[in-house]
C-alpha cells in the first residue's frame, strides 16, 4: 500500500514540475506567444473578411458576367463565348478580372474546351491544365478532355495517361467506361496491345452493365489474337 501511495505521490510531483516548467516557459517568451497568437487570428480574421467582403461580392459580379459566355458556349459561338460581345465578358477575361473565384476556375474549363473546338490544341491544353474541380462529372470530363487536346497533338502517351486519370477521377457508369474505351483505343494506336486488352478487360468486369461493357467482348476477343500472334 505504501509502495503505491509514494508512486502516486512521484506522479503528482513530476506533473507539478511540469506545469511549473511550462509556466517559466510562457513567462519567459510572453511576448513572443502574444505576437504569435495575434498573428494566427490577425491571419484567420483577414481569411474570413476576404472570402466574405471581397470574394463573395466578386463572385456574384462574376456569375452574372458568365451567364452570356455560357449562353454563347451553348450555342456555339465559341469566339463570343471566350473574348465576350462587347456587353458582356467572355470566359478569358472572367478569368483574368475576377481571380481567386469559382467562376474564374470554371472558365478555364470552358475556354478549354472552346480551343479544343477551335482546333487550338495547346491552348485547350493550358487551359484545362489550369482547371480544378471535384465534381462527378465535370471533374473527369476535363481531364478527358486533356487526354483529347494530347492525341491531336499526337502525344499519345500523355493522352493514355489522361484517359486513365479521367476514368478513376470519379468512377461512375458514364465517364468512367466512356475514357477506358478511350485510353484502349490510344493504347492500340501506340502499340501497346497488352495494356490495351488489360484496360478493355476493366470495362468487361467493372462497367459490364454500361454500353461500352456490352460491347467490350469483341475488342477483347479481336485483341486476344492479336497478342497470341
Amino acid at each position: 500500500m505504501a509502495k503505491k501511495i509514494d508512486k502516486t505521490e512521484e506522479r503528482i510531483v513530476a506533473v507539478e514540475e511540469a506545469f511549473s516548467k511550462t509556466e517559466q516557459f510562457i513567462e519567459k517568451n510572453q511576448k513572443i506567444i502574444l505576437i504569435v497568437v495575434g498573428a494566427i487570428i490577425l491571419v484567420v480574421l483577414g481569411y474570413f473578411g476576404f472570402k466574405r467582403l471581397y470574394l463573395a461580392p466578386r463572385e456574384k459580379e462574376a456569375q452574372s458576367q458568365m451567364f452570356m459566355a455560357e449562353k454563347y458556349f451553348e450555342m456555339d459561338s465559341l469566339t463570343r463565348a471566350l473574348k465576350g460581345d462587347g456587353n458582356y465578358l467572355g470566359f478569358l477575361d472572367i478569368m483574368d478580372q475576377y481571380k481567386f473565384t469559382k467562376s474564374a476556375n470554371l472558365s478555364h474549363y470552358y475556354a478549354g474546351i472552346c480551343y479544343l473546338k477551335k482546333g487550338e490544341f495547346q491552348n485547350a491544353i493550358d487551359h484545362l491544365s489550369d482547371f480544378s474541380s471535384d465534381d462527378e462529372l465535370i471533374g473527369p470530363m476535363a481531364t478527358g478532355a486533356l487526354g483529347d487536346a494530347y492525341m491531336e497533338l499526337n502525344n499519345t502517351d500523355k493522352a493514355i495517361d489522361c484517359y486513365l486519370k479521367a476514368a478513376d477521377k470519379r468512377k461512375n457508369d458514364l465517364t468512367s467506361p466512356m475514357f477506358l474505351m478511350k485510353a484502349g483505343m490510344a493504347c492500340e494506336l501506340a502499340g501497346k496491345n497488352d495494356l490495351a486488352l488489360k484496360t478493355y478487360m476493366r470495362i468487361k468486369t467493372e462497367f459490364s452493365r454500361t454500353n461500352e461493357g456490352r460491347e467490350i467482348d469483341k475488342y477483347i476477343a479481336r485483341l486476344n489474337g492479336l497478342v497470341k500472334k
